[in-house]
């Protein structure tokens, strides 16, 4: 039964000085996942930048990283369900064996003075019963998302520079 003292959703936000589609740009690219992750998971991806919901990628992980759980090296298949241009972009993940365990991790952006208000979510209140009595979620802490935003601007910040000196 779910404990509405416990949340099933964390929000993180973070004025990153840069245009939406820059940062977009990081969040469509499948290493770019692996180059703002602050988690320590994210090992490497592969696949082509995303365009619409339905679009897959692959990542391989490493749980060990977090010292929770000895689950080793594993890959798994990120699936976008949410897709807005500049705006929002969300993704659930599936095992290679298709076992989705139905959390959602997400970026909404707004313009704002000064650069993008970049929000990070993470929701895991569609998670089977099955899961919930595991005890693992989040898999993810808020202090992981927040860094994740602090990443995420550097990586902003790097990738535009790169582009300018071309």
């Amino acid at each position: 039964m779910n404990d509405p003292a416990q949340p099933e959703r964390i929000e993180v936000s973070r004025l990153v000085p840069a245009a939406p589609g820059a940062i977009f740009e990081v969040l469509t690219d499948p290493m770019g996942h692996v180059d703002i992750d602050a988690s320590g998971m994210l090992m490497d991806a592969e696949g082509e930048r995303v365009t619409k919901a339905g679009d897959r990628f692959a990542v391989h992980m490493d749980r060990e990283a977090l010292g929770d759980r000895p689950l080793g090296k594993y890959d798994v298949e990120v699936v976008i369900t949410e897709f807005v241009p500049d705006a929002e972009i969300a993704w659930t993940v599936e095992t290679r064996t298709g076992v989705n365990v139905r959390h959602i991790y997400g970026y909404r952006l707004e313009p704002a003075a000064g650069g993008t208000l970049v929000t990070s979510y993470y929701d895991w209140s569609e998670i089977d019963e099955e899961w919930r009595r595991s005890n693992v979620f989040p898999v993810v802490p808020e202090s992981a998302l927040k860094a994740t935003l602090g990443i995420l601007e550097r990586t902003v910040r790097r990738r535009t520079t790169a582009h300018r000196g071309r």
